[in-house]
C-alpha cells in the first residue's frame, strides 16, 4: 500500500476487502459476493428444473391486463419476498398512469401482500367468489411469462451495463420502455399495410373490372 499512490488507496482498499471477503466466505453463508465490479448481485432462486438460479438483481414487472403493455417496471435489491414487493409495483404504475389499478392478478408469490385500499388481488388458488370472467383473467396472467422471456433475450434485460443499484433501475425502466416502442412501432407497421392494402383495393377492382371487360368484347 506505501507504493499506491494517494489518489488510488480508497479505490485500492475497497477492493482489497472486497477480494478478502470473497475469500473467506462459505457456501451456507447469506449475502455473499458473487462479483468484485457489480457487489449488490444476488443469487436469485428461480425454482426451475432447466435454470434454478439466476445471478443479478430481482426486478418486477407489471403490464396491462389485454394489451400487455408495461406500466411498471422496477429493481428491487436485497432479493425481497414477492409479496412484500407489490406495493411497490402498484405506487410506481399509479404514479405513471395516473390511475390506480382495480384488479391485480398475480401468481402465488404475491399471497398475502398488503396492498392500497380498493385494490382486488387474485391468483389461481383463490375460490370463492371467483366467476367465469375472473377464471379466465387468472388464466391469462400467465401471458406477461413470454413477455418477461422477450424482454430478457430481445430487450437486453438480461444484461446489465449499467453501474451500481442506480444502474440497475434506470435499465428495468429502459427495458420496459423499449418494449413497448416495439410494440407501438409493430402496431403502426399493421397499419400502415392496411392503408397500402386500402389504397390499391380500388386499382385492383378496376383492373379486375377491365379484365372481365376485355373478356367479353374479345
Amino acid at each position: 500500500m506505501a507504493q499506491v499512490p494517494q489518489h488510488l488507496k480508497p479505490k485500492v482498499t475497497d477492493l482489497l476487502q472486497k477480494v478478502e471477503r470473497l475469500l473467506k466466505q462459505q457456501p451456507q453463508d447469506g449475502h455473499k459476493l458473487y462479483s468484485l465490479h457489480a457487489p449488490e448481485v444476488e443469487c436469485i432462486n428461480k425454482g426451475k428444473s432447466g435454470q434454478p438460479y439466476e445471478f443479478g438483481v430481482k426486478v418486477s414487472v407489471m403490464t396491462t391486463h389485454k394489451e400487455g403493455l408495461v406500466v411498471g417496471m422496477r429493481s428491487l435489491p436485497g432479493n425481497p419476498y414477492d409479496g412484500h414487493t407489490l406495493h411497490l409495483a402498484l405506487e410506481q404504475a399509479a404514479v405513471l398512469t395516473q390511475q390506480q389499478p382495480k384488479e391485480v392478478f398475480v401468481d402465488l408469490g404475491y399471497r398475502g401482500a398488503t396492498v392500497p385500499a380498493g385494490v382486488k388481488v387474485y391468483h389461481r388458488k383463490l375460490r370463492r367468489g371467483i366467476t367465469a370472467r375472473l377464471k379466465r383473467d387468472i388464466r391469462r396472467r400467465s401471458a406477461i411469462e413470454p413477455v418477461i422471456g422477450h424482454m430478457k433475450n430481445d430487450g437486453r434485460l438480461r444484461r446489465n451495463w449499467l453501474q451500481g443499484t442506480e444502474g440497475d433501475a434506470f435499465h428495468a425502466i429502459l427495458c420496459g420502455c423499449g418494449h413497448n416502442l416495439r410494440m407501438i412501432l409493430r402496431k403502426l407497421r399493421l397499419l400502415l399495410v392496411l392503408i397500402f392494402l386500402r389504397l390499391d383495393w380500388p386499382a385492383i377492382n378496376d383492373d379486375r373490372t377491365n379484365h372481365r371487360l376485355a373478356g367479353a368484347y374479345a
